[in-house]
């Protein structure tokens, strides 16, 4: 072959491997253990929520999932601990509504709600609800506004200062216009036995009050999701109810710590749609009161921006100062 045609042919070749595309590596993951890390107390709808997911991953994986609780400081501890873990896949948090609302709730915070961590994937999402005594005469939203407009001082229960139905609850009273007075609780049960005893007119929960719903002790006025919640169909959304705007999701997802590799946290949300997807594991969080809700990373990533805004408003325009 002249010198000029094999010259011609070498520099083809080499443009032709240059050109094709390089074989991706193969994703050796999960090599061990891994641990999705739940900022509450053992026992909670939080923690069922990451069991059954566990369960999903370890089958498909072969490789042990197991949970650790770190509870405390407004779910801070938890999260500042994941963010210090190596960014190597295997150790998932399990972020929820709280992780978007501390940033305005505390003046320093030991690590970035956004850049310490890596979206995966949303998990699930439920309604909090306003709520009042099963037997009370109020029946609507409407009534509500009415009655408290008619008798200003009505007062309103919620589990908590800074807690979702706290700021569910705020934003309703301020896109109302009620003077309403709150009344903070020490968690979700004894502020719903407040208004089953008659100590206070209403209250935001949420759906861990079904079962007094269905008892009929409590009675749901409206649900704070942007669509109606599957358990409670005949129960409208604030926006239906002629309140629009207040628009809270009591919601879970799961994050990792900056750095890991994107074909890692891209692996993880895979597993986790497909873990999502069987009618089993939907079953099994529905009987919680949520709906699973898988997303995008990207998705997940503006969400968190839209809530953190959301909320740094919220608790502004409600006079709550950080700590």
């Amino acid at each position: 072959m002249p010198l000029n045609r094999l010259m011609a042919a070498l520099a083809l070749a080499v443009a032709w491997c240059l050109a094709a595309p390089a074989p991706s590596r193969a994703l050796d993951f999960p090599t061990g253990v891994v641990r999705i890390v739940v900022p509450y107390l053992p026992g909670g709808s939080a923690e069922a929520q990451a069991r059954f997911l566990a369960v999903e991953l370890q089958k498909q994986w072969g490789k042990p999932v197991i949970i650790e609780n770190k509870p405390g400081a407004g779910t801070t501890i938890g999260a500042a601990f994941v963010a210090t873990q190596k960014p190597d896949g295997h150790t998932l948090y399990l972020a929820s509504t709280s992780h978007t609302v501390t940033p305005s709730l505390y003046k320093t915070l030991p690590y970035d709600p956004i850049k310490s961590f890596e979206p995966v994937s949303m998990i699930s999402t439920s309604p909090f609800l306003a709520l009042v005594k099963g037997d009370s005469e109020i029946r609507t939203l409407a009534d509500l506004a009415r009655e408290a407009k008619a008798k200003p001082g009505m007062s309103w229960a919620s589990s908590g200062v800074g807690a979702g139905p706290h700021l569910s609850g705020t934003l309703f009273k301020t896109k109302s216009g009620l003077d309403v007075t709150h009344v903070p609780f020490t968690g979700t049960p004894p502020s719903l036995n407040a208004v089953v005893g008659g100590h206070v007119d209403y209250v935001f929960a949420d759906i861990t009050s079904l079962p007094l719903i269905r008892s009929g002790q409590l009675r749901a006025l409206a649900v704070t999701t942007p669509k109606r919640t599957p358990l409670l169909p005949e129960v409208p959304t604030f926006a239906e109810a002629g309140f629009a705007g207040v628009e809270v999701s009591n919601w879970s997802s799961i994050i990792v710590p900056a750095g890991t590799p994107a074909d890692i946290t891209g692996f993880l949300n895979a597993s986790i749609v497909k873990a999502l997807e069987k009618p089993e594991v939907k079953a099994q969080y529905e009987k919680l009161g949520f709906v699973p809700q898988p997303s995008t990373r990207e998705e997940l990533a503006a969400f968190f921006r839209s809530e953190m805004q959301k909320y740094a408003d919220v608790i502004k325009s409600a006079g709550i100062e950080p700590n």
